[in-house]
């Protein structure tokens, strides 16, 4: 069995055993820092940036869809727009650095910056969700090489109704990321 394997068969153990999002991140945490402690197991189709723009590389669904996992590949200068995730998820860098910057919801809904920004370096995680916070914008730390990110979220990330936040107004706008990979 390989390292991914593993991992997804962990996950689904959890998810079958607990409900409560807290214990779910308290569980699957130590599984994903072993994952992304080892780089030797990540097919190298999924670990090339896109020429203008990241890339989100579907890597496991689970068929109930409680679970996914996905690489995010940051090309140099690299940067997501503001956004959310509406559901739980834990990111854990693998290769290289990405620098957050952190938003919160103003009393019309609308994202504004925290004034916070930190750096998750290789093999370290953090985790997002409406209740822990989900609004932020993510970018490649380093400016001479590809970051990746394996992320696992609770639900078909590809396909959950999230939202984009306008860097001016802070208006959001509903979209679904897909995946790069087909």
């Amino acid at each position: 069995m390989n390292r991914l394997d593993r991992f997804v068969a962990g996950t689904t153990k959890i998810v079958e055993e607990e409900k409560a999002e807290a214990k779910i991140l308290a569980r699957v945490s130590p599984l994903l820092a072993d994952l992304i402690a080892h780089d030797d197991w990540l097919d190298e189709k999924y670990t090339v940036p896109g020429p203008d723009t990241y890339r989100q590389y579907l890597l496991y669904r689970d068929p109930q869809e409680r679970f996914s996992v996905i690489s995010f590949v940051w090309g140099p200068g690299q940067k997501t727009p503001v956004h959310d995730h509406t559901v739980w998820g834990l990111v854990g860098v693998m290769r290289g650095a990405e620098l957050c910057e952190e938003f919160e919801h103003d009393a019309q809904g609308r994202a504004k910056a925290t004034g916070h920004e930190h750096v998750l370096k290789k093999g370290q995680i953090e985790a997002v969700s409406p209740t822990v916070g989900d609004v932020h914008t993510v970018a490649n730390a380093l400016a001479d090489q590809p970051s990746i990110s394996i992320h696992v979220y609770g639900a078909d990330i590809g396909r959950v109704k999230r939202h984009w936040y306008d860097a001016k107004t802070g208006e959001a706008r509903e979209f679904v990321s897909g995946y790069s990979n087909a």
